[in-house]
């Protein structure tokens, strides 16, 4: 990619939604050119704009799930996991014998639980599932996508305002599942879907947005942007140092997501490096030098078979 592609995923990072129009006046190329690359790179899967909800923040119940597998079984259990509506990033790992990935338990939901079919699976092997308790690095907001200085950033950050208080609704799902699939997708196109008029869906979109509640966020493929090397960690940390080491973490560039959770390990985060060798200087380096860390355990993503919004 080129320095406008570039800076239009930075861009896009730090606000989905932001009209082309506006990202080309940020960086002094035409609108005509931002939609064209846009396309580009979406059509080639290297980014596409999706929305989500943010889980903890209405407060629904997040899981994340490791399931070990017979060698046969991960990439189709895998696919069924990534098919389900209520699961994102879904990972296989450690030479594919293994799935990682996380699911949210929406209180709307009428059916079984994610948690309760799994182990009735006969190729599962082994499962550990973690209640994610709290965030503190997501991977829309990876230092590794950032290019424009901060006076070109600021003008194109959005910036949801958390005290608002607002819930979704069951007729808020229609909205919700066409953001999945496309989080830039136009209220004409919004309002055909949901059956509500332009203005109701701008105005409940903003709503959404503006409390924290809808997430768009870029999704990205670290291959294709150059980075080939992106394991999950698990670790156990001093519970009175806990806090301290996850927001000590969430600063590193490498770290896309952090998150404190339940279980034998209480602390869990993801990286994306340029190599074996730049991954190798993370843990060594980097993650090493938290003294609070008693034990990690590291496994490379060797597939994504999802990400945040719906299946493509």
């Amino acid at each position: 990619m080129d320095s406008i592609d570039r800076g239009i995923v930075h861009a896009l990072q730090l606000d989905g939604r932001a009209p082309f129009s506006r990202i080309a006046a940020v960086l002094e190329v035409s609108e005509q050119t931002v939609a064209r690359r846009y396309r580009k790179l979406r059509s080639a899967g290297v980014v596409r704009v999706v929305g989500g909800v943010d889980g903890l923040r209405l407060g629904y119940t997040s899981w994340s799930i490791r399931l070990r597998t017979t060698p046969d079984a991960s990439q189709a259990l895998g696919l069924a996991l990534a098919r389900r509506a209520d699961t994102f990033y879904v990972h296989l790992l450690s030479g594919g014998t293994e799935i990682s990935c996380f699911t949210q338990a929406r209180p709307d939901d009428g059916e079984t639980p994610l948690l309760d079919r799994l182990p009735r699976t006969g190729k599962v092997l082994d499962l550990s599932a973690h209640s994610l308790l709290r965030g503190f690095a997501v991977p829309g907001g990876w230092a590794g996508l950032a290019c424009l200085e901060e006076s070109r950033a600021a003008a194109l950050r959005f910036t949801p305002v958390p005290e608002l208080e607002v819930t979704t609704q069951a007729a808020d799902r229609a909205l919700l599942d066409a953001l999945a699939a496309d989080g830039r997708a136009g209220h004409a196109e919004l309002a055909a879907v949901t059956g509500w008029s332009e203005s109701t869906v701008r105005r409940r979109l903003d709503q959404l947005r503006r409390s924290g509640a809808l997430m768009v966020q870029l999704e990205f493929d670290p291959r294709a942007l150059g980075y080939r090397a992106q394991a999950r960690l698990w670790m156990s940390v001093r519970p009175a140092e806990l806090t301290t080491v996850a927001a000590r973490l969430a600063t590193h560039p490498e770290v896309s997501f952090v998150g404190v959770t339940t279980g034998a390990t209480n602390l869990m985060a993801e990286v994306i490096c340029r190599d074996a060798d730049d991954l190798y200087r993370c843990l060594t380096e980097r993650v090493a030098t938290l003294e609070a860390v008693q034990t990690m355990e590291t496994a490379p993503v060797m597939r994504t078979l999802k990400r945040i919004g719906s299946l493509a």
